[in-house]
């Protein structure tokens, strides 16, 4: 792999500590979610940032394949769902769902190109066959 960007992270106290990016901007409370077991706190939580890390790069990914294909979207968004649980064997696992929703596209024109863009998104190439990922349109 060629190497473009590299984000560096520290967390510290694991579900009840620190996340603090080696830049400063990224400095959060972390809280365990009561779904969890936690009191909920104020903070946020690891499935929280991934949804939201998930989201943005997708959007990003949809926005590269309407620009390649010449098609205009209009105002968007993609709204990312993490789901924490257990497997039947007790093992934790995570769940994903984004949801598109496009000012200027109809369903079917906005369901092609989001699974184009799931074919060209890092994260859903870093999650296909290990994380369940559902794609829908709003």
């Amino acid at each position: 792999m060629k190497e473009l960007y590299t984000a560096q992270a520290l967390a510290t106290s694991g579900r009840t500590g620190k996340v603090i990016s080696e830049d400063g901007q990224l400095d959060l409370q972390l809280a365990m979610p009561k779904g969890l077991g936690g009191s909920g706190g104020s903070g946020t939580n690891p499935e929280q940032l991934f949804a939201g890390g998930y989201a943005a790069c997708f959007a990003s990914a949809v926005a590269h394949v309407a620009r390649a294909q010449k098609i205009t979207t209009g105002q968007f968004t993609v709204e990312g769902h993490v789901t924490i649980g257990q497997d039947d064997s007790g093992a934790f696992a995570l769940a994903v769902t984004l949801t598109g929703s496009f000012a200027e596209l109809d369903k079917a024109a906005a369901e092609t190109l989001m699974e184009a863009a799931h074919q060209v998104c890092p994260y859903s190439n870093a999650t296909r066959g290990n994380v369940e990922v559902t794609l829908a349109v709003a």
